[in-house]
């Protein structure tokens, strides 16, 4: 079955607050602060000038989400997309919900000529993910992500 996909609103704020932190647990072994976190959400959900959530459903129930964000690249005079915070619930993994879900940002980011492209971040040590980004279609960029975290709940990675 394929998954419709639509954009959040703030009635899935709570979902989303909940995939983020299972999103953490899996990936990274952490557990998210909900007095950060579900702020955090609410407010993105507020304000589309900082990026948007979409939705997957199957069924009518909730099984993946997907946020972008915004990088304005003046090499390229155009934004980029930025996806992250991507869930897929364990019952609807290997199903097609990260493709449509994926499918359905790049529809939209061909639409408008302000796009440049879409990018995103993956753990290193995330081959099966590496693959699946690889398969439709994305390539290595050859940078590395690097950060300054001033909320310090974060340690950087050895």
């Amino acid at each position: 079955m394929v998954a419709n996909i639509r954009p959040a609103s703030a009635e899935d704020a709570g979902n989303i607050a909940k995939f983020n932190n299972q999103l953490a647990e899996e990936t990274e072994g952490k557990t998210l602060d909900p007095a950060r976190l579900e702020p955090g959400v609410a407010a993105l959900l507020a304000n589309s000038a900082w990026g948007r959530y979409f939705i997957a459903e199957i069924g009518g129930e909730t099984v993946g989400q997907l946020m972008i964000t915004y990088e304005w690249s003046d090499w390229r005079n155009g934004l980029f997309w930025w996806i992250q915070s991507v869930y897929v619930t364990p019952a609807a993994r290997r199903r097609g919900v990260f493709t449509a879900l994926y499918e359905h940002v790049k529809t939209l980011a061909r639409e408008d000529a302000r796009v440049c492209g879409i990018r995103l971040y993956v753990e290193r040590g995330n081959q099966r993910a590496q693959a699946t980004y690889a398969n439709l279609g994305m390539l290595d960029t050859g940078y590395r992500v690097m950060e300054a975290d001033f909320t310090k709940e974060i340690k950087a990675y050895a």
